[in-house]
């Protein structure tokens, strides 16, 4: 058999493996672009927090959390049987270079029963203020309140508040504060997600405590949190 009939039998497969290949790239792109998008607008609501004059005590206690926990649109929905969903990122500080690094992709759920009719959206963002909590978020699943307790943290210009918990969470609707009650909420680790935005298979302790991975598109969040915690 001739070179020349070899790679003409071969053309076909080679332009199908090709754009087989093509295929994949373009799908793995869009999943991180979704991710990338995520990113962003958990930049954007931690932005808005900080610069909000009623989250004074969110501001001035940012400085002792251990990470933060920030999910851009949660969706409260139902009328009988109802719950709240949505997807958050978490970035922490790590406990000897006091670097900031992540973040690493949650799912939120909630399952509820009581009159809730209609669809509310919020925006959320927590503080994770002890090693407890820490811990448990680097497990692939955490049920807070049973497993990690968890408080709304003081809304006001001169809120002055103790506030003895392991998070301390705050969100909004629209200009109205609270908004979504965390307690029985289902925390779990976006593995899929996780290994999108890293292109690699990656744990939430890979990404938080071994700092193994780490991709630029997070670097203006990681900034901007890193500022912010910087004032105490």
């Amino acid at each position: 058999m001739s070179p020349r009939f070899l790679m003409s039998a071969l053309r076909p497969a080679l332009r199908w493996l090709l754009a087989m290949l093509l295929a994949l790239s373009a799908g793995a792109a869009l999943a991180q672009s979704e991710q990338q998008k995520l990113v962003n607008a958990a930049d954007t609501t931690f932005l808005n927090f900080m610069r909000d004059p009623e989250m004074t005590w969110l501001q001035q206690n940012i400085g002792r959390a251990k990470g933060v926990l920030i999910a851009p649109e949660v969706v409260k929905a139902g009328f009988i049987f109802g719950g709240s969903g949505g997807r958050a990122v978490l970035v922490v500080r790590d406990a000897k270079s006091g670097k900031w690094v992540g973040p690493a992709f949650y799912t939120l759920a909630t399952a509820s029963v009581g009159f809730q009719a209609g669809v509310a959206v919020s925006e959320m963002l927590t503080l994770v203020m002890t090693e407890k909590a820490l811990n448990s978020l680097l497990s692939d699943s955490v049920k807070l309140g049973p497993d990690a307790s968890v408080a709304a943290g003081p809304v006001g210009a001169g809120a002055k508040a103790d506030v003895v918990t392991d998070l301390v969470s705050y969100s909004r609707s629209k200009g109205i504060y609270g908004g979504i009650n965390l307690d029985g909420t289902v925390v779990a680790v976006s593995k899929d997600w996780n290994q999108g935005f890293y292109q690699k298979p990656v744990s939430a302790p890979d990404i938080l405590v071994r700092m193994t991975a780490h991709n630029k598109g997070a670097d203006k969040l990681i900034g901007d949190v890193s500022r912010a915690a910087g004032k105490r």
